[in-house]
């Protein structure tokens, strides 16, 4: 049976906007190297996300993925100096929506729309003014008023209180796993977004749908 649902929040970053579409920037400041900067950007920052919000050290998102890339770079021995970085920092405000994303979106209208997403305001509001999404959401919700990263519980209540609706009515959608599980856990209906195929990480807190493009979610919830 599909879902009655009164809102539906997503992830910003790798379920709305491709994180790898900085890829080619990359590749054009370091040939040869260009996905691999990418890859092991993307993974530093998510680990650093995690690690801060243990060591109850927070910092903004954007300082965590100006850090995250400069390491990655030291990894791979490139030179990461201002200039290179101030390039690919302006390329995560401009990242590219998923095939299907703006239409998925159109769809579901009908519902109260939320982002719920590390991002800061810095780098959030500018990523969904130039996507040309600025009047698609009701809210856009940063973790950066609670200076904690997902998956604390903290972070997902923040979209029950903005919204003024009840846990167990609302859609979460995100292509990452872990965050998924996150918000199963919190009490959310989860629509986990699989495009790699993977298998559900093992926190003991399944999403509930397991589909492979935001398309599938607008088909999946009743009007």
């Amino acid at each position: 049976m599909k879902p009655v649902l009164e809102a539906l929040v997503f992830d910003a970053y790798g379920t709305l906007f491709d994180v790898h579409s900085v890829a080619e920037r990359c590749e054009a400041l370091w040939p040869g190297q260009g996905m691999e900067v990418s890859r092991l950007w993307r993974v530093k920052q998510l680990e650093y996300t995690w690690q801060r919000s243990l060591m109850q050290r927070y910092e903004p998102f954007d300082k965590v993925t100006r850090d995250a890339l400069k390491v990655a770079c030291g990894l791979l021995n490139l030179r990461c100096g201002a200039s290179q970085q101030r390039v690919l920092m302006e390329e995560y405000l401009r990242l590219a929506l998923f095939p299907g994303a703006a239409s998925a979106l159109k769809k579901l209208k009908a519902k109260r729309l939320a982002i719920l997403s590390n991002g800061s305001p810095a780098m959030l509001e500018p990523l969904v003014k130039n996507a040309g999404l600025a009047k698609t959401f009701d809210a856009v919700l940063s973790v950066d008023t609670l200076s904690v990263y997902k998956p604390d519980p903290r972070v997902y209540r923040l979209a029950v209180e903005t919204l003024g609706v009840a846990a167990a009515n609302i859609g979460f959608v995100s292509s990452n796993g872990w965050d998924a599980c996150g918000a199963k856990a919190y009490g959310f209906t989860v629509f986990w977004i699989n495009r790699a195929m993977a298998p559900v990480d093992a926190l003991g807190a399944p999403p509930d749908y397991i589909v492979g493009s935001l398309a599938d979610v607008a088909a999946l919830v009743r009007d």
